[in-house]
């Protein structure tokens, strides 16, 4: 029985203001081979599938087709749970017309537990495991609120809620298991030690900061999403977090995607196969001052492209000097050089190599500060000549005198409405 890992598609993202329809069509045309080519008997996505609750009408065809044409593969069955930034009710919405298409969709916590377990066919058309099909578990899902609770307590009464939920699928499946068939559980969510990325949105923020590994139940294989970023949970082999098949912001750009292929012998599991997804779009962050960059980009420009779509580029700038063209500066080396004609810039930041001086001295609060003396002590900490300075000075003034004014006329208006 081989089952693939998949999760965190994000169907619909637009990053930086651009779609990423043609990556994500290049990976799920990927996919489908390699499910071919592999033998793959189930497709598992651990949550997350499209971007948001609401996703363009172009992610909904991306996630329609691709199910269709899965149907031409050697796949018998694709399972869907959904993630945090999945509707529940989008994907319920097509639940059961997609059941006769092998797909079972699981997009939120069920009342029946037995809803949430579902034997897989191995290519013989044979039982070979079964699944727990656990999607992002909300708190009003499984937890009800008790006043006068602390947030120690309702960080702790969550957990063990949600480990109680894992364990009632768990045991439904072991009966349908019988101790022949081994056992797969998904799951999205944040699990301690779990390395984070730029794009992730922390889950159960104030009330649970991560799921111990111990709380899973004794599955052959945990399949999670929620992480972009693969890595194993507890460094069990078992259970792991596959990532996102793309980079979804430039902090992942470095990272290597991939699959996982479990493969399982029985009811034990044999091995587990990370198999690499290619670069469809290079994401690039260059970082340093002008003079780094500018280097960085001459070493860029002496490297072929072989990728489908062209690099998406992100330029940091460290420096402590006020450049108010920094954007255009960039440009001009970025335009300096026609191997990196196909680069697109997407964002220029700037960073500061020291850290910000306070703006309050040794036993005095913010709170004893005025506005303006924020400003100036603020406007001290940038290296400007002295007509930037008297510039920025008079800009303040004017937007200061604006705001006293609106205050003032909107107290003389209460004081109207109150006589």
């Amino acid at each position: 029985m081989r089952i693939l890992h998949t999760s965190d598609w994000h169907l619909g993202q637009y990053f930086l203001g651009k779609s990423r329809e043609a990556e994500h069509q290049a990976f799920l045309d990927w996919l489908v081979a390699l499910v071919q080519a592999q033998g793959v008997d189930a497709l598992v996505i651990a949550g997350d599938i499209f971007d948001t609750g609401t996703p363009p009408s172009y992610a909904r065809r991306l996630y329609s087709r691709f199910i269709v044409s899965l149907q031409n593969t050697c796949c018998r069955q694709l399972i869907v749970v959904g993630g945090n930034h999945d509707s529940v009710a989008m994907l319920h919405e097509s639940k059961e017309l997609l059941a006769c298409l092998n797909t079972f969709v699981v997009g939120g916590v069920s009342k029946d537990p037995r809803e949430q377990v579902l034997v897989l066919n191995n290519g013989h058309g044979e039982p070979g495991a079964v699944i727990c099909a656990i999607p992002y578990v909300r708190p009003a899902d499984v937890l009800r609120s008790q006043s006068g609770e602390s947030g120690e307590s309702k960080q702790q009464a969550l957990q063990q809620a949600i480990a109680n939920h894992y364990q009632t699928i768990y045991a439904e499946a072991e009966k349908l298991a019988n101790g022949t068939l081994p056992i797969i559980a998904t799951g999205h969510l944040t699990t301690a030690g779990g390395q984070l990325s730029e794009s992730v949105r922390e889950i159960y923020i104030g009330t649970l900061s991560a799921f111990p590994a111990t709380a899973f139940p004794d599955a052959q294989y945990i399949a999670l999403g929620h992480l972009h970023r693969a890595q194993l949970v507890a460094k069990q082999a078992h259970i792991r977090y596959c990532g996102s098949p793309i980079p979804l912001s430039f902090d992942e750009a470095g990272s290597e995607k991939q699959v996982n292929i479990v493969h399982f012998n029985g009811a034990g599991l044999e091995k587990i196969e990370s198999v690499p997804v290619p670069v469809f779009r290079p994401l690039i962050s260059l970082k340093g001052s002008l003079e780094s960059v500018d280097q960085q980009l001459a070493d860029l420009a002496r490297q072929p492209w072989q990728t489908p779509l062209n690099p998406w580029l992100e330029v940091e700038i460290t420096t402590e000097n006020y450049l108010h063209d920094l954007q255009n500066r960039v440009e001009q080396l970025l335009l300096a050089r026609e191997e990196l004609a196909t680069c697109e810039l997407l964002r220029v930041r700037k960073k500061r190599t020291r850290a910000q001086a306070a703006f309050t001295a040794p036993g005095q609060s913010l709170a004893e500060l005025s506005v303006t003396d924020v400003f100036t002590q603020r406007l001290k900490q940038e290296a400007l000549s002295d007509e930037q300075q008297q510039q920025l000075t008079n800009a303040f003034q004017e937007i200061l005198e604006a705001v006293h004014a609106d205050t003032a006329k909107n107290d003389a208006t209460r004081k109207e409405v109150a006589q």
